[in-house]
């Protein structure tokens, strides 16, 4: 423990005295290595740095005490610092595991070979080394990092990290000022969300309340693992953020980076961006792109000024080049509304008991092949469309799918099955930090697609009717025309071995490898004419020159004949039978050639580079084809969803507000139970020109919130233009679902359970329209009964008389279901049904009824909830239900009695009834005052 305090101390004591190499907590001297480690330190600060050493990385000070504890290898004292080592082989494996834990690692290479250095002039110096990438979770991008897991099979990698589909980096910037009509916390957010292992660029601006609902429904639904902040944000952002990333695992935790505030300045941001549009980005038409950027709100362009000065770090930057790349996040016109509490509440991406995505709609929707497709489903899932046209070209695409004979279907379905994950693939040789290997893999597994979909067009063009289908498939083979040529110039043996000196089949375009390669094959045969030479002198006309232990050129004599070696040969190495020299020829040349081995291995790196940066042209084409088979990839998956049993296409309509559905059932409790326990179907009927809303009550544990959930769920199916479980379903298409449902307090927020309860229904009364679907389960329950009544019948009338909306509301109150007598053509009173065990001795009547729950929505008001029988379920202890039961019957006696007191006494102000309440103030206030409500 000391030793690791002391390494600490000592690495801080030398952050303001590098210029010197003396220690001055211990009095030693650093060594150069460890001056050079902090000269990188004090650039990299809050990164953990992996020093190349040879045939290993190393870790010094406290990075070595991180790597320690997260690697668990081992650390020890070394001069100044603590440090441990990795074998540079494993390099990829630990990188990933510090940066799952939520680390920025850096990783330091050396920059010159052995051969070079001591050809050079600073031969006795310290190797020079060079920050080459830099990783965090959001980033993890490159040539040590990727193919690796794609290719090496190795039971340890599967531990490293669970590649999740997106790893989006998320950057948040606030702007309160000029505000009309603002109220205290109001606030206008601008976030700009980006993804570099895709390429995908996201933005969105909005006006966000004190609740921050609108930021929390899109962190949710983009995930982000690494979130850039301003370093002062205000309160409720704060809240949100400690409260969202709290809830995730350690090793599963969102990244947080702090920016100084001065990066998110409009006038610093404005002169970043106009910097980089026009002095950084390549082509000419920086002005034009300039002018799309500017035409963003300021808050989103802030957030990009952040993004590109972090990318930067990472050499990640030119993923920002193409503005006409990003796109909003959010569209009321195109898409349905589903914030972050319906996504939740729906459990639409993942469940709410172990945040898993099995048990979630998505789950059930996902049948995907591909990695890209699986995020292309995902966006689908979270984004319901909203034009009638769009969601009926993929229900054409997905019918014809399920109901075609041709077997064209098959073959297509085939094309996506083991495809590696060529959309990451692209994006990493687009940042050029690809391997040769993944490069070949990607393009071989594209001009592969190429030739096979090529083959498919006639039977295509003949048999595929749907547009949607048709249009993605027939463009592939146009896109992806320009891959074979690179794929022709390469040497398939030198590509999967990493051997960039022999990967360029031929060498007429590049001069530079051509000349070196000249060079050398000049001196190994010099070489081979000295052996000639070599032969007389120690006259042995068969000697040849032999490698031993990587030497090459060794002339190898028995020790019996070492009298005939020259005197001026250097000997390399022995054994008790023979010797091994080098001539002065030898040792000149082979110095040589080593340096021009050496040389030409950095000249084709950097051809690799220029042959990267060629390709790249062609980056926007081939991942639009990557696009097309993904959405033929999510469009074979909803096919697969149609042919479980008893699904059917839903008929969606634009002109009409309406959710009918018959014999209904739960998407993912269907998909649990599975065969052998049915679900039990319900019907809907809301109709926006006739009963639009369902008032349901019923007993706990009944089946109500699956129900409204069902109905929910059926409804985001369609409109993402899937199949849906019914036997028949009309959708008038929506433009949001908003729900209430739950009972949970948010302590990160200081919210207490009710206050999260009106939260949302306030939001949701600010929201929702007369085309959307408004859920609210129990509201009102988290306080005092006539409150809750009260509150839960203000806002339903609400919704009612004002909204319009189509809306399921579960309730425990009697007092609601009157609604139905105001508004009887627009309102209807449903109960989950069940039977109630009538059969009851005199010992029974201290217990709780025996209730068999029928999970059927049925007409009519249920007058009891029969929460006594659900404390049984629960096991409660037999005397306490006893005495709750026996409470309850005297509870209900009490009630019913006030209940008749009342009528009667009704009866006896008829009278009055008619009279002005002036006549009626002559009878004693203290004696009327309890009924005047009732007159």
């Amino acid at each position: 423990k000391f030793q690791f305090s002391a390494s600490f101390k000592s690495y801080e004591n030398t952050q303001n005295t590098s210029d010197t190499n003396l220690n001055k907590r211990t009095k030693s001297i650093y060594t150069p290595l460890e001056l050079q480690f902090l000269e990188m330190k004090k650039q990299h600060k809050d990164a953990v740095l992996c020093v190349e050493c040879g045939y290993k990385y190393r870790f010094f000070g406290e990075d070595a005490e991180i790597a320690a504890k997260e690697l668990n290898i081992y650390c020890h004292q070394d001069h100044n610092f603590m440090t441990a080592s990795i074998p540079s082989h494993r390099l990829f494996v630990h990188v990933r595991r510090l940066v799952a834990k939520g680390y920025k690692v850096g990783v330091i290479k050396q920059m010159e070979t052995a051969a070079l250095k001591a050809a050079g002039e600073n031969k006795s110096s310290l190797f020079s080394r060079k920050l080459t990438a830099l990783y965090t979770k959001s980033t993890l991008i490159g040539e040590d990092i990727l193919f690796q897991i794609n290719l090496v099979s190795d039971s340890n990698v599967e531990d490293v990290t669970t590649d999740v589909p997106d790893n989006y980096l998320l950057c948040i910037c606030e702007n309160g000022e000029n505000l009309k009509g603002r109220k205290k916390g109001d606030i206008v957010i601008g976030i700009m969300a980006v993804q570099p292992t895709t390429g995908e660029v996201i933005f969105d601006s909005f006006r966000d309340c004190a609740s921050r609902s609108e930021l929390e429904s899109r962190v949710l639904r983009l995930q982000p693992v690494e979130i850039i902040l301003p370093s002062s944000l205000s309160d409720q952002s704060e809240k949100l953020i400690n409260s969202i990333t709290s809830m995730r695992l350690r090793d599963d935790r969102i990244r947080i980076e702090k920016m100084e505030n001065l990066h998110f300045e409009y006038s610093h941001a404005f002169q970043l961006i106009t910097d980089f549009y026009t002095k950084e980005v390549p082509d000419t038409t920086g002005p034009q792109k300039l002018s799309v950027i500017l035409s963003l709100d300021k808050p989103v362009i802030c957030s990009l000024a952040a993004v590109v000065t972090y990318l930067k770090e990472f050499n990640l930057e030119k993923m920002l080049y193409n503005p006409s790349n990003f796109k909003q996040l959010s569209s009321e016109t195109e898409y349905m509304t589903i914030n972050g509490t319906t996504m939740k509440n729906l459990e639409i991406i993942q469940n709410q008991t172990d945040m898993k995505t099995k048990g979630s709609l998505l789950w059930v929707l996902d049948h995907t092949k591909t990695s890209f497709g699986r995020r292309r489903l995902k966006k689908w899932v979270t984004q319901p469309l909203m034009k009638c046209s769009e969601i009926n070209a993929r229900l054409d695409a997905v019918s014809e799918i399920l109901l075609s004979e041709s077997s064209v279907f098959g073959q297509i379905r085939n094309l996506l099955c083991k495809l590696p994950d060529i959309e990451r693939g692209l994006c990493s040789v687009f940042h050029k930090k690809c391997s040769t290997q993944e490069f070949f893999l990607i393009v071989s597994t594209l001009a592969r697609l190429d030739l096979e979909v090529q083959a498919l067009v006639p039977v295509i063009h003949s048999h595929v009717k749907t547009s949607l289908l048709q249009n993605s498939l027939l463009e592939i083979p146009e896109l992806l025309s320009p891959v074979k040529h690179y794929l022709k110039i390469l040497n398939e043996e030198a590509a999967k071995t990493g051997d960039k000196t022999q990967l360029f089949k031929d060498l007429t375009d590049f001069p530079v490898i051509r000349k070196k390669k000249e060079e050398i094959l000049d001196v190994l045969s010099k070489i081979q004419l000295h052996l000639l030479d070599i032969r007389k002198q120690i006259k042995n006309p068969s000697a040849e020159y032999v490698t031993v232990s990587g030497q090459e050129f060794l002339v190898e004599v028995k020790n019996s004949h070492k009298s005939s070696v020259p005197s001026d040969w250097v000997m390399v190495s022995s054994t008790k039978a023979v010797s091994r020299f080098h001539s002065p020829f030898i040792i000149e040349n082979y110095r040589h050639l080593n340096q021009l081995r050496e040389q030409l291995v950095l000249d084709c790196s950097a051809e690799w580079l220029r042959f990267l940066d060629h390709f790249s042209e062609h980056y926007h084409r081939v991942s639009k084809a990557i696009g097309h088979l993904a959405t033929v990839d999510c469009l074979f998956s909803l096919a697969q969803v149609a042919k479980q049993g008893d699904y059917c296409r839903p008929t969606v309509q634009d002109n009409q507000r309406e959710i009918i559905i018959k014999n209904g059932r739960h998407p993912v409790i269907d998909a649990l139970l599975g065969e052998q326990d049915q679900y039990v179907p319900n019907t809907t009927n809301l109709s926006g020109n006739g009963e639009r809303v369902m008032i349901i009550t019923g007993p706990n544990m009944g089946g109500k919130s699956s129900y409204i959930k069902q109905v929910a769920l059926i409804t985001v199916m369609a409109q993402i233009g899937s199949y849906v479980p019914a036997e028949e379903a009309t959708i008038g298409v929506v433009d949001g679902i908003f729900t209430r449902m739950g009972a949970a307090d948010n302590i990160y927020k200081g919210r207490s359970t009710f206050m999260e309860e009106l939260t949302d229904t306030a939001e949701i009364i600010r929201k929702a329209t007369s085309r959307s679907l408004v859920i609210l389960d129990e509201l009102g329950r988290g306080t005092s009964t006539h409150d809750g009544i009260a509150i839960a019948y203000a806002t339903l009338e609400h919704f009612i008389r004002d909204v319009e909306s189509l809306t399921l509301f579960v309730t425990h109150y009697p007092s609601v279901c009157e609604l139905e007598k105001v508004y009887p053509d627009k309102v209807g009173n449903y109960h989950m049904a069940f039977l109630v065990n009538e059969e009851e001795s005199a010992e029974q009547k201290e217990s709780p009824e025996f209730i068999t729950f029928l999970y059927q929505i049925t007409k009519g008001v249920s007058a009891r909830s029969y929460g006594l029988n659900v404390a049984k379920l629960a096991d409660i202890p037999e005397e306490i239900l006893k005495k709750a039961a026996h409470k309850s019957k005297e509870l209900e006696g009490i009630v019913n009695m006030k209940r008749s007191e009342r009528l009667a006494t009704s009866d006896i102000l008829l009278p009055f009834k008619k009279e002005t309440k002036t006549k009626l103030t002559k009878i004693p206030r203290k004696w009327w005052y309890p009924f005047e409500s009732k007159l």
